[in-house]
């Protein structure tokens, strides 16, 4: 067994030469066959000692956007420092490879390493452009063809990722939190991994995956499950009530401290005790006596009766035939709204029936009725204020009549709001209070169904409420966690019905990457030997960029990026302040001069002579620059819908030598 599979701990780890962190299924035989099968190739042929230049780029940017964030680098160098077929690898090799292979073959891949290798790459972290080469290899043909595969599989979901991550941060702002809930839903363990990792560095800020928090030292977070609380069916069940006081440290009952608080609630929130669950209550008692000091409970677990449903049990015949007799009169016909306020499409019918729930009191979007009449909306008016002086109106969900105009059509609506939500507010309100009794303050709750912008306004003010009655004023700090498959649409939605959530836990939308699954990364040869190569296509945007180059992002004076420009390496860079002709590669009429007041070089070199030549950043520090890059664009570039493309251009000399080269290579047509 040879020293990088003794290195491999039982988390499958790889430790090669001190270094942590390596995953273990990133090795030299991840990668296609046909890497393998044109290295033997290339060694048959006796191209062992020549020497190439390729380019890893992407051709466009990822999720209808104008920019995207590189990342993996780390994981690359990570790769290079550890690269070796070990001998089980050969063996292997020897049983898969066709017949005929020449044993000299195996013995040459027994001695690669990545030692000859030069790899140039921009700082992970940037903001980088299509056909801009995020990393350029150089070094013996054979070696630098066997990274290919591996190079790009570590590229591509990294910085598609890392791209998602940072959109959603852009779009939710930077006072909210966001959190990362997807390894349940990710592509495997390595997918899981990649997607916590990457989404941190995007912006978000933690992850409710534990390993990636141990591997990688991202902030760890969660609450429960609805199970915790469907585990509990009353207070009967409670094993322990007793808690010790924070600073006495007095045994106090908390049960006993939460069900006096819910009775003085019950009338604050206008939430009777019959409508709150009891087994709702205990599981939030219970999970409190656990975390006293970090109490965040999800206080949507029960399911109730749909809306329909409610109107056709409970709305009283009077209404009934007054709406039958509406419609023959040319009133708005008694529809439900079709498009749900929390953005999610209406993937399921239940949530659609849950986001429908509405307020309890009259309400008029958009300021009017539309198309209601005047004498229909004062009498639901003047009934409901009827309704409201009937005795012990808070029993019952259902006892008034409003009137809600959604999605412009009006609809008779009980006076309902989820029976899930208020037992969860109640309850939670309840023992958050019973907590402050013992010197403790409660984090907040988590909404994990319906009509989140709805819901968070309605948990903010009874906190509102709650903090005013009972002198609590951390009560109005309680942090509001929504989930429940959201996505970059969502968040977009959300903020303009004026939501009141401090964080989202956001999972499948974000590690799936499911507006684009994938970037497209592709890694291609540019040199051999000191003579640039390329690769025509019809398809012009297939055709690659040919010879080692440069590449310079020139900034204006107000400090934002103005364009990124391609040169030959043999050029000089451009200059601060001198006028530099900026082309199009492809398109002859689109030229531009440039006067840069700042010129950043883009490439460092990162590995070199068989040791990584730069300090290393840590998660932390890439995270930050990736926010520091984002804000060089201009916002135009930046804005979620119809941004503008931001400019990548090549020199006056290697647009001249690019066309140059595509006429050499360009196949002469004839007709006869």
């Amino acid at each position: 067994m040879n020293d990088r599979e003794m290195s491999c701990n039982s988390g499958g780890q790889f430790m090669d030469r001190g270094r942590m962190n390596q995953n273990g299924v990133v090795q030299p035989l991840l990668t296609d066959l046909y890497q393998i099968t044109m290295a033997y190739a290339y060694w048959k042929s006796g191209k062992t000692d020549d020497q190439a230049v390729f380019d890893l780029f992407f051709r466009n940017n990822p999720f209808h956007g104008e920019f995207t964030i590189f990342a993996g680098l780390e994981e690359c160098l990570k790769f290079l420092d550890s690269f070796h077929y070990s001998q089980s690898d050969i063996d292997y090799l020897r049983q898969t490879l066709p017949e005929g292979i020449e044993n000299e073959f195996f013995e040459y891949l027994g001695n690669l390493t990545a030692h000859d290798v030069t790899l140039y790459a921009i700082d992970e972290g940037t903001v980088a452009f299509p056909r801009v080469p995020i990393i350029k290899i150089e070094g013996p043909l054979i070696i630098v063809q066997l990274l290919e595969t591996t190079l790009l599989t570590l590229v591509n979901y990294a910085s598609l990722m890392a791209t998602n991550a940072a959109r959603y941060r852009m779009v939710a702002g930077k006072h909210v939190k966001l959190l990362e809930f997807g390894l349940r839903r990710a592509q495997g363990p390595d997918g899981g991994l990649s997607a916590s990792k990457y989404s941190y560095t995007g912006g978000f800020d933690g992850t409710s995956n534990v390993l990636a928090g141990k591997l990688f030292n991202i902030p760890v977070k969660g609450t429960h499950a609805h199970a915790y609380i469907t585990s509990f069916s009353s207070v009967g069940e409670l094993k322990t009530r007793l808690l010790k006081h924070k600073q006495t440290g007095v045994m106090e009952d908390l049960l006993e401290h939460a069900i006096k608080h819910r009775q003085m609630l019950s009338h604050v929130l206008d939430v009777s005790t019959e409508e709150s669950s009891e087994g709702e209550l205990a599981a939030m008692v219970s999970y409190a006596i656990a975390f006293p000091d970090g109490f965040m409970a999800l206080v949507d677990t029960y399911d109730v009766k749909s809306r329909d449903t409610e109107q056709n049990t409970q709305v009283p015949n009077d209404t009934k035939s007054r709406t039958s007799s509406q419609l023959t009169n040319g009133v708005a016909p008694l529809t439900p709204p079709t498009t749900p306020s929390n953005g999610t499409n209406g993937h399921h019918q239940e949530k659609q029936q849950q986001q429908q729930d509405s307020p309890p009191t009259l309400t008029k979007l958009n300021g009017h009725t539309n198309g209601l009449s005047k004498s229909v909306a004062k009498t639901a008016e003047k009934e409901q204020q009827q309704a409201t002086s009937v005795k012990d109106l808070s029993t019952t969900a259902t006892a008034t009549t409003v009137i809600t105009t959604v999605n412009n059509t009006s609809t008779y609506l009980p006076k309902y709001v989820e029976k899930s939500f208020r037992s969860g507010l109640l309850n939670f309100s309840a023992v958050a209070l019973a907590l402050n009794d013992l010197g403790y303050h409660a984090l907040g709750i988590r909404i994990d169904s319906g009509d989140l912008a709805y819901l968070s306004c309605l948990a903010r003010e009874a906190f509102e409420k709650v903090a005013e009655r009972f002198k609590v004023p951390w009560f109005n700090k309680l942090t509001i966690v929504a989930s429940n498959d959201i996505n970059e649409d969502t968040i977009l939605s959300l903020n303009e019905q004026g939501h009141k959530i401090d964080c989202f836990g956001i999972g499948t939308h974000l590690v799936t990457c499911q507006r684009q699954p994938a970037l497209g990364c592709v890694y291609k040869l540019v040199e051999i030997n000191g003579q640039a190569r390329i690769k025509l296509s019809q398809d012009v945007e297939k055709v690659t960029m040919p010879g080692n180059k440069n590449a310079y992002r020139l900034y204006s004076a107000d400090g934002h990026a103005l364009i990124d420009l391609l040169q030959k390496d043999s050029e000089l860079p451009p200059a601060v302040g001198q006028k530099v002709l900026c082309r199009h590669p492809f398109q002859e009429s689109k030229r531009a001069y440039v006067i840069p007041s700042h010129v950043e070089s883009l490439y460092k070199i990162y590995w070199q002579s068989g040791k990584i030549c730069q300090m290393l950043p840590t998660l932390e520090q890439v995270r930050e620059k990736v926010q520091i890059s984002l804000k060089t664009l201009r916002n135009d570039h930046k804005r979620t819908l119809n941004p503008t493309p931001y400019k990548v251009a090549v020199s006056d000399n290697l647009y001249n030598f690019i066309h140059d080269l595509w006429l050499q290579n360009a196949p002469i047509g004839e007709l006869s």
